[in-house]
């Protein structure tokens, strides 16, 4: 996905470079501004930035409760969505597999923002947790990393919509301002808890433990929708015990029944976090804090206790 990203980038710097002029942008010249997203987050994100220019329809590209489109598979609809839009917002690194040769045959002129780039304290995936890409995709699960998304976003639609930057620029500002103060009150609650050690579905809250203080010791998911073998599931019941985790956490895009199997197993309990890859058809940008609220919220009540 990183060269696919180099050659996003490219396109990207010669189209910003043809808006020069206070007002000059799509939006200012009557056509409107069409944007794409790749994913919920980046949907959630760009809507929040945009929000008050004139001319801006943000759509999404998946269903909005698909959650992770890392099996995605374009169709004629999405081509023909593709073709009608001037900018794609994508999360990047991997996450949006059907970008590339597709994207460029449906739209050579779009605008791609690659929502990773500039980012380097990135975590390396384990060669047997995923197969799309080097580097975990899932930035969007850590508010502190959401943040810095926002950000990039209202930067790169500046330069594509100079006419809109200053009001890109203050939403961005706003938002990203709620998303760090977030991140701030997370690191604080979970330092106080008891046991920080956890396992996760599958490696989508690895941003958010570590900029959080959790401890991932495991996932149920290595590859995600392939539940794990029966000797899978018993080593990962070992890891828990041995590593006196504190619980089992399931994620709303996935069943449950292997996850609660596991926790039983271990003798630990089971809950649900949602790192807000999905959501529903009239979600808008303050639900990503209250997903996160409530994350925060079964952390305390779940983790709050002594290890096992």
């Amino acid at each position: 996905m990183r060269a696919v990203s180099m050659v996003l980038t490219v396109v990207l710097a010669a189209g910003a470079s043809g808006c020069p002029g206070r007002d000059t942008g799509p939006a200012a010249k009557g056509r409107g501004l069409r944007i794409l997203c790749g994913t919920f987050p980046m949907y959630l994100f760009t809507r929040a930035v945009t929000e008050g220019r004139p001319g801006v329809q943000v759509t999404l590209m998946i269903p909005p409760a698909m959650g992770c489109p890392h099996d995605y598979e374009l169709t004629v609809k999405d081509m023909r969505t593709i073709a009608g839009a001037g900018v794609f917002v994508a999360n990047g690194l991997g996450m949006e597999e059907y970008l590339g040769p597709p994207l460029r045959r449906a739209n050579p002129n779009i605008q791609v923002i690659d929502t990773s780039e500039g980012i380097t304290d990135l975590i390396a995936m384990q060669a047997d947790e995923h197969e799309h890409g080097r580097w975990n995709p899932h930035l969007f699960a850590s508010p502190a990393q959401a943040a810095r998304i926002v950000r990039t976003i209202a930067g790169e639609l500046g330069k594509l919509d100079p006419g809109g930057k200053d009001t890109y620029e203050k939403n961005a500002q706003a938002y990203a301002g709620q998303l760090e103060a977030l991140a701030a009150e997370f690191a604080q609650a979970v330092k106080a808890l008891p046991n920080r050690r956890i396992v996760t579905e599958h490696a989508v809250f690895d941003y958010l433990a570590r900029d959080g203080g959790l401890e991932i010791v495991g996932v149920v998911e290595e590859h995600p929708g392939q539940d794990p073998s029966a000797a899978g599931m018993l080593k990962l019941i070992s890891q828990i015990k041995s590593a006196h985790a504190a619980a089992v956490f399931t994620e709303p895009q996935y069943p449950v029944k292997v996850s609660e199997a596991i926790a039983r197993g271990a003798g630990v309990p089971v809950a649900m976090l949602d790192p807000v890859a999905g959501g529903g058809d009239n979600a808008g940008p303050d639900y990503y804090l209250a997903v996160m609220r409530a994350n925060l919220k079964t952390l305390g009540s779940t983790l709050g206790r002594k290890a096992p």
